[in-house]
């Protein structure tokens, strides 16, 4: 399974905004991923004032992957060329590669974007 960017903070601010399937689906997972390009959103975010963190974004990232028990899934040749291939249904390049990802793995994705499912990827929120 794997966290987007949003579902990540949402899993961080007490899982309020998660629903219960969501919160069962991400405790009972063997393992639970985070896309290496949810940090580069979390910085961007941070850098432009729109994401507040008590500490720097890398530190907080580490941070919060060692207390949620989450791994990095970092990105490879493959995901990358493979997120240009997609049809042009999703715009956001980021996300782009959350989908090509879990194409590629095989792993459901915990988003409340609902465009992931027209790539055939299984949403779990």
């Amino acid at each position: 399974m794997i966290l987007d960017t949003c579902a990540l903070l949402w899993l961080v601010e007490g899982a309020a905004m998660l629903n219960t399937e969501s919160r069962a689906r991400i405790e009972a997972a063997p393992v639970v991923y985070v896309s290496a390009i949810t940090g580069f959103e979390i910085g961007l975010k941070h850098r432009s004032g729109k994401l507040r963190l008590p500490t720097a974004p890398l530190e907080w990232l580490q941070a919060v992957l060692d207390h949620h028990v989450l791994t990095s899934l970092p990105l490879d040749l493959e995901t990358c060329v493979a997120a240009t291939q997609l049809p042009p249904i999703h715009g956001d390049p980021c996300d782009r590669l959350i989908i090509a990802a879990a194409l590629r793995l095989r792993l459901p994705v915990v988003t409340a974007d609902q465009r992931f499912k027209e790539y055939g990827v299984e949403v779990v929120g």
